[in-house]
């Protein structure tokens, strides 16, 4: 028989990598001539560089950007092993985690890292950009990420605007004509499970910008600044950024990145495209998937959702495996899973699941076929 293991990383106890490890060893232990397909998985949030760089055999390179606040770090990019294609988790270097609570500040924080992270990529002759772009501590929409890619943007004095929301409100001319020119080569797929516009009740300052530091006076001047922005970008570059779907993602990033044509789609689908997943399993005979923990949110846009939704359009069996199984799980049994299991062997603390991950991957998978055995699955 043929198995894919492909699982996302249990968040803060093992990346996706050692998931398939760790099932694979399960599995073999009880019938060690079943094929076994290993294809790390991700959904375009935190560790989708690792499983891209882990499913391909890329390399990851750090390099030397702007945080948020504009200080100097060390943030890092991949290169796909097998494809001309770069991988940038912008909360790697334009994250929220990088910078303490009492210096969240939407009104100066950047993306300007991000563009740096880009321009790295573009030294290695991709074809393609994937980003993702969750995590951010940003309500800048792009700009500053468009200003490290060579993009002018002016107040009414001709001089460049400095970073954050806060100096959109300057605003008065953009100019696209030094942007880096190898950007016109390049697709630029972005991970998007978001659909928020980018200003409004429903867009990025409103939304977003109270966990990010914002007072409920500077989400309104944020909400008044990026929809000034908009308005420069429509008569300045002749595009409408503001309704569109997924604009008011990470603070606006997605309607910077749309200025760059960029193509806004769910993580999973990225990763699953990028990763060939339906050619490697469509002639399987089961899956596995799963992720740190699962339940009824998983059906929307999860990893193992979008595995399980693959793998039932070629009517193969799917088994889902999880840390934690969560409020309303039952509901993945009518979205594609045959069964579920959780890797706990009882009652433990936090600190000891997550250091104790590994083997209870094992244990539970090398269960779950030994009891397939008992019942003379050949």
């Amino acid at each position: 028989m043929k198995v894919v293991i492909a699982p996302d990383s249990f968040k803060e106890s093992m990346s996706a990598k050692e998931v398939c490890d760790c099932a694979e060893r399960g599995i073999l232990s009880i019938f060690p001539e079943w094929e076994i397909v290993k294809v790390p998985m991700a959904d375009g949030g935190e560790g989708t560089l690792e499983s891209l760089i882990d499913a391909t055999n890329g390399k990851i390179y750090n390099e030397e950007t702007l945080n948020p606040i504009g200080e100097k770090i060390i943030s890092r990019y991949g290169i796909l092993g097998d494809k001309n294609i770069a991988i940038i988790e912008m909360a790697s270097t334009s994250g929220i985690e990088l910078i303490p609570k009492e210096k969240r500040n939407p009104y100066i924080t950047t993306t300007y890292g991000t563009g740096q992270l880009m321009l790295k990529a573009l030294d290695h002759d991709v074809e393609r950009i994937i980003l993702g772009i969750g995590g951010s501590a940003t309500t800048d929409g792009g700009s500053g990420m468009l200003q490290a890619l060579g993009a002018k943007l002016m107040d009414e004095n001709g001089r460049e605007i400095g970073f954050g929301g806060f100096e959109l409100g300057k605003l008065a001319k953009i100019d696209f004509s030094n942007l880096d020119e190898r950007l016109r080569k390049v697709e630029i797929l972005v991970a998007c499970d978001v659909s928020n516009p980018l200003t409004g009740k429903n867009g990025s300052a409103y939304v977003f910008g109270p966990q990010k530091g914002a007072t409920p006076q500077m989400v309104e001047v944020l909400d008044n600044n990026l929809l000034h922005y908009s308005k420069i970008v429509k008569r300045d570059l002749n595009m409408e950024i503001n309704n569109v779907p997924g604009a008011g993602a990470a603070g606006g990033l997605g309607a910077g990145l749309l200025t760059l044509g960029g193509i806004l789609k769910k993580g999973v689908e990225i990763v699953i495209d990028t990763v060939d997943l339906e050619e490697k399993l469509k002639d399987a005979d089961l899956v596995i998937t799963g992720e740190g923990g699962m339940d009824k949110q998983t059906i929307y846009g999860k990893t193992p959702f979008g595995v399980a939704e693959l793998a039932k359009k070629y009517n193969i069996p799917v088994i889902g495996i999880a840390g934690n199984l969560g409020n309303g799980y039952e509901i993945l049994y009518d979205n594609g899973f045959d069964a579920i299991f959780s890797i706990m062997p009882g009652v433990r603390t936090l600190e000891t699941a997550l250091i104790s991950g590994s083997v209870n991957v094992e244990n539970t998978v090398r269960n779950i076929f030994g009891s397939l055995k008992s019942i003379k699955i050949k």
